[in-house]
């Protein structure tokens, strides 16, 4: 997906926000603030987009998010466990009606064979509603894994 996708991707998000007369609140980690980049850089976002928080340390997640230390320590920041927790933490400390939360492992280092490099945990949730994740094994480059996982957030967020 080229630049011109994904901020179409954005637009289709905002419109489908819009629809719902509902905002978005991110929090991220791997991807360090790019889902909040991509839907600022659409015009009329301020009609959707309400805060990000970018939690790329543990102690980000715990101080901004309340993610529980002994979800960190147990589940490690790349896991299902944490991204719930970030999402209800951003829920939580935001006004918006919708969430969604990233955390991975993008490269080139820190992979592990449990957590291998481009493993990405997503999650999303709606303020009083349904709360899902996932976890999906991305390719490439730290660029690529990145890249990829700012769409598959944005994309996951309307199924």
């Amino acid at each position: 997906m080229n630049d011109d996708e994904l901020h179409a991707l954005s637009r289709r998000v905002g419109d489908w926000l819009a629809a719902r007369g509902a905002t978005l609140a991110c929090a991220e980690s791997c991807t360090g603030g790019w889902v909040a980049e991509t839907v600022t850089a659409t015009a009329g976002s301020s009609g959707w987009f309400d805060r990000g928080f970018v939690t790329y340390s543990n102690e980000a997640k715990q101080e901004l998010l309340g993610v529980a230390a002994a979800t960190l320590a147990g589940s490690g920041a790349v896991s299902e466990e944490t991204v719930c927790e970030m999402v209800a933490g951003t829920l939580a400390h935001s006004r918006a009606r919708f969430a969604l939360a990233v955390s991975g492992v993008a490269g080139p280092g820190g992979g592990t064979a449990a957590k291998p490099v481009g493993m990405v945990c997503f999650a999303w949730g709606e303020r009083d509603g349904e709360l899902r994740s996932e976890t999906v094994h991305f390719t490439g480059d730290r660029t690529r894994i990145r890249r990829q996982a700012v769409i598959h957030a944005l994309a996951g967020l309307m199924t």
